[in-house]
């Protein structure tokens, strides 16, 4: 990896050189990683990968017109030329009245320690015991009958942002992941499921053989699905797929939605659409955690944010072009690539857990559905409407019985988020996290 400071210099140096060609503005950004990647499969190596690369991105501006250009050749010939296609572009681009750079008085001074880098890089030997420890742990599993691999995986990166307005700075971080998929049954009887985990130290991964026979034992437990006849019933998400509830607001809460009117959450500032006991937060100081920043795409400080509080909903995601357009202030959620202006984007989004443990959302439910699994993306953001297919269980009396397949639940996000209870449960494990969570009067459309 380069030297930070080589890095800064190479930024600024491309940034003075768009000056000099007449840019009123100008920022820059390197991204430079390392990625391996071994796959284990019944035994044996089935692949190994590995990966290098440093790419930059320009980001030039004259007035009101904006253009990006990038390249991954950094030789002092590549980057002239990178300065020449961005002002070209740039001068060629159409007036964006909200595009623009920080002002120098609202840029990041102060970087917390995030303790985002794992010193030690994982050689090909500790990803192999890794993969094959997950793999060996999902077969062992009574009921398994053939696998589609475990892979293990380590990647180091580094981020340099530099831009006219002042602002330099890097940034590194370290991943490491582990996954097994395997297969339940034989004929045409089989099912498979997978388990995985990640983490920026090697030593908050969880252990290789806890993944493998958690993998094991779903893809064994949904054996012999039966189906459903529709119902509208209490359907109640185990956290693996109780985070995408939270991605779906998310998107409903970006700027960019909001300022082009494309949400269904568009009027809905400072309004109830949860219930009080719900709060959700997104968090880019967590230490260690799989997507915290110091500071965001734009080189504003981050901050930990309060979307919804009490149920209400309190803030939209904001870059500064959105902030611009909705005539608010950015929260620091730029996120951007070497090729893409800035636009934004949540870091560690969680939903807070409620009082009850998970067995006490499933207490009462005479009939209803226990979802593992959600396939498909049939989500109207700007309605809405929601309408996935899903696996799971049956609930019956309060416990969970047989498992069941092929069927689509269906709602309004809308309703869905006001019927929402929040289980004990919560886990930081996927970047975007909730508990078990329960929602009411779900339509459930099976036979």
């Amino acid at each position: 990896m380069t030297d930070s400071a080589d890095n800064l210099q190479r930024l600024s140096d491309l940034i003075a050189a768009a000056r000099h060609a007449g840019a009123s503005a100008a920022d820059a950004l390197l991204a430079e990683g390392v990625s391996m990647t071994l796959g284990w499969r019944l035994g044996q190596l089935e692949n190994l990968e590995r990966a290098e690369g440093v790419d930059v991105g320009l980001r030039v501006l004259f007035g009101k017109r904006q253009a990006m250009a990038s390249s991954s050749d950094t030789s002092a010939a590549g980057m002239r030329e990178l300065v020449e296609r961005a002002v070209a572009m740039a001068r060629a681009a159409p007036e964006d009245p909200f595009c623009g750079l920080a002002e120098p008085a609202d840029l990041a001074r102060d970087f917390p320690d995030l303790d985002l880098a794992d010193a030690h890089d994982p050689g090909v030997d500790d990803l192999k015991a890794r993969a094959r420890a997950a793999e060996d742990a999902a077969r062992a599993v009574e009921g398994v009958t053939n696998s589609e691999g475990a892979q293990a995986s380590f990647a180091r990166s580094t981020v340099a942002l530099v831009a006219s307005n002042g602002f330099a700075a890097t940034r590194g971080e370290t991943h490491h992941g582990v996954a097994a998929s395997v297969l339940a049954g034989s004929g045409t009887a089989m099912e498979t499921d997978y388990d995985y985990a990640s983490a920026v130290y090697a030593a908050d991964l969880a252990r290789p053989e806890a993944i493998g026979r958690s993998a094991g034992e779903r893809a064994v437990r949904r054996l012999n699905p039966r189906k459903m006849d529709t119902a509208k019933m209490p359907v109640v998400f185990e956290p693996r797929v109780a985070g995408s509830l939270v991605r779906h607001l998310a998107s409903a809460v970006n700027g960019a939605s909001v300022a082009r009117g494309t949400t269904f959450l568009k009027d809905k500032m400072g309004v109830r659409i949860f219930p009080e006991t719900v709060a959700i937060v997104d968090d880019p100081l967590r230490k260690r955690g799989l997507n915290s920043r110091p500071f965001d795409g734009e080189g504003l400080p981050a901050r930990p944010l309060r979307l919804v509080e009490k149920g209400v909903l309190k803030s939209w995601v904001l870059d500064l072009r959105s902030a611009r357009q909705l005539n608010l202030k950015s929260t620091g959620h730029a996120a951007r690539g070497v090729s893409s202006a800035p636009s934004p984007a949540t870091s560690n989004l969680y939903l807070e857990p409620g009082a009850l443990a998970p067995e006490a959302l499933l207490a009462g439910i005479k009939d209803g559905f226990y979802v593992t699994t959600l396939i498909g993306m049939g989500v109207n953001g700007v309605t809405g409407d929601y309408s996935r297919g899903a696996a799971g269980f049956r609930i019956e009396n309060g416990a969970l019985a047989h498992p069941v397949s092929e069927v689509t639940i269906a709602g309004n996000l809308k309703d869905m988020f006001l019927n929402l209870t929040a289980a004990n449960d919560l886990a930081f494990r996927y970047g975007t996290d909730a508990p078990t969570v329960r929602i009411e009067g779900l339509t459930v459309a099976g036979l």
